[in-house]
């Protein structure tokens, strides 16, 4: 199913859409693979090349559930191959907190997912693509996607999880 964008003859999908943050040196390499081997996954992706994982905060990926991403992945190396020697264990750690955030913000945590990808892994990259992609249908359209009363309520609940970590550094 498609729809028309307003003002534009560009077609978009009435499918979920992910937004997929990916390390530059393993998981975007891994991209690129499954793309040159023509391997197939849904096309319902916006990749974000990052050039660590380390760089995408809580806020980036929020921001992007706020606009109206169904789903968020984030993909980098493995751990301990990180290109920035510690970018995924920093990444790690804040996937967790960020998994607190979206309880206490009441949005299903199943929209956000970290994976390990490297470049040699291009198979891999559309398995978790198709998996993922499945996993954000099953939980629906994101209630943000076009309801400005959740979304400022959505803001609120933010704000607040954000004022209770500052409390906890």
């Amino acid at each position: 199913m498609m729809s028309e964008a307003r003002g534009s003859s560009v077609k978009i999908p009435d499918d979920v859409r992910i937004v997929a943050f990916l390390c530059n040196w393993c998981s975007y390499a891994g991209a690129d693979l499954a793309g040159v081997s023509r391997m197939q996954y849904p096309p319902n992706v916006v990749g974000i090349r990052v050039m660590c994982t380390a760089t995408v905060s809580p806020y980036h990926v929020l921001k992007a559930l706020q606009m109206g991403a169904d789903g968020v992945l984030i993909a980098g190396c493995h751990i301990g191959d990180c290109h920035y020697l510690k970018g995924n264990y920093m990444t790690y750690k804040r996937y967790l907190i960020l998994r607190e955030i979206l309880r206490f913000a009441g949005i299903n945590e199943k929209r956000v997912r970290l994976e390990w990808i490297s470049a040699a892994e291009g198979e891999k990259f559309a398995e978790v693509i198709r998996s993922f992609t499945e996993e954000v249908r099953e939980a629906g359209l994101s209630p943000l996607r076009k309801n400005e009363v959740i979304k400022s309520e959505f803001g609120e609940k933010l704000k607040n999880a954000f004022r209770s970590l500052e409390v906890v550094k």
